[in-house]
C-alpha cells in the first residue's frame, strides 16, 4: 500500500475517533478508502455516508 495512502487512513480513522466512534473492526475500511482515493479510483460500496464523511472526494458506487 502507497504510503500517502497510509498516512491518509490514519488521519481518517483519527478523525472517526474524535468524532465518537468507538466500533473497532473499521480501520479496514479506511485502509480501502485511502488507497482508492490516492489510486484515483472509484470504490464500490454498501456504505457510501462513511465514505463521504472521511474520503470526500473519492468517488463512489453505490448500488
Amino acid at each position: 500500500m502507497p504510503r500517502p495512502a497510509l498516512f491518509l487512513a490514519g488521519r481518517a480513522f483519527r478523525e472517526y475517533r474524535r468524532r465518537g466512534g468507538s466500533r473497532t473492526g473499521v480501520l479496514p475500511d479506511f485502509f480501502i478508502g485511502a488507497h482508492a482515493a490516492v489510486a484515483g479510483l472509484p470504490l464500490l460500496t454498501r456504505a457510501p455516508r462513511r465514505y463521504r464523511a472521511y474520503f470526500p472526494d473519492l468517488a463512489l458506487i453505490a448500488p
